[in-house]
């Protein structure tokens, strides 16, 4: 202490005691990671003291990290919601509809086209007009995706949805009710394609849309108020008000995926109450494994039975 200022006195700045990122300007401060002399102008306050610009950089997470955090907290959020499922499927429906409007300006709408469902394709790359495929998969693809044309056909589904598809998943459970609505989908492609052979010239023709899915989310909901006692009257009439509107002629509405959504939903709405509570939970899972294998039998029955209409 002799040899060093006394308490009141000037400190002088020593030919060390510069900014290491501005070498002409004097400081005392020390980063408290590096221990680097830093000006005012290069401090970085944080919990742990003062820190240079290159401390902190080090001890931030890279891009990667970033996002998977932020994947982390939003799955987590979404999680912690009551209905995530129903919330979910709204979420991925607004996703591909924004997917869609960027393949219709352009990319010619080459988005709808690889999710829409047809009973039978062109094979692409193929120069045969009558050689013909069957692509699956697009039964369940095509009930996420909606006109493009028509704003009005997704608003109404996904408020419907949001409507009655939250109360159905809290009285359901989240597993359940994403199983129902996965099965109504495929119902209502499997509508879609058994209606060829009563009218073989819908063959080529596309289908979009959540509207099969959540008619059986309808379905379902009037089975377990009729289960429940409840007064269904006005539910029912909203279901075949909106069932009507399919078949008047021009209206371009898919009144075959309207009913095959509605006739499966109802179905494995039947076999979950059959099977309620804990004692049958083995045999719950049996019915809904069961119909699920009936389900994507009737959709490989392509194989056996329309190539031959049409070869």
């Amino acid at each position: 202490m002799a040899n060093g200022p006394a308490y009141g006195e000037r400190v002088e700045y020593g030919p060390d005691d510069v900014c290491y990122r501005h070498p002409r300007t004097h400081s005392f401060t020390l980063c408290q990671r590096c221990g680097r002399t830093i000006c005012a102008d290069c401090q970085v306050v944080s919990s742990v003291g003062v820190l240079c610009p290159e401390c902190v950089k080090q001890t931030q997470p890279g891009a990667a990290q970033r996002a998977a955090r932020s994947a982390r907290v939003s799955g987590r959020r979404l999680a912690a919601l009551d209905t995530p499922v129903t919330y979910g499927i709204i979420a991925v429906n607004l996703v591909v509809f924004a997917a869609q409007l960027v393949g219709r300006y352009f990319l010619a709408d080459d988005v709808t086209r690889a999710l829409w469902y047809a009973p039978l394709y062109s094979l692409p790359g193929s120069l045969l007009p009558g050689d013909l495929g069957f692509e699956p998969w697009r039964m369940l693809t095509a009930m996420f995706t909606h006109s493009t044309g028509f704003i009005f056909h997704i608003l109404f589904n996904m408020y419907a949805l949001w409507l009655f598809g939250r109360n159905l998943e809290q009285m359901i459970g989240r597993a359940q009710f994403l199983v129902l609505y996965l099965f109504a989908g495929l119902g209502g492609s499997l509508a879609v394609m058994l209606w060829v052979y009563a009218d073989p010239t819908t063959v080529n023709v596309p289908t979009v849309g959540a509207s099969g899915a959540i008619f059986g989310v309808l379905a379902a909901t009037l089975v377990a108020f009729r289960a429940a006692r409840a007064n269904v009257t006005s539910l029912a009439v909203l279901i075949g008000v909106n069932f009507a509107i399919g078949l008047i002629p021009g209206a371009s509405i898919s009144w075959q995926a309207h009913l095959g959504g509605m006739v499966v939903g109802a179905l494995t709405m039947w076999l979950l109450l059959a099977s309620r509570g804990p004692r049958h939970r083995g045999r719950r899972v049996a019915s809904l494994v069961g119909l699920g294998a009936v389900l994507v039998a009737l959709a490989f029955s392509y194989f056996l039975v329309l190539p031959g209409i049409f070869g």
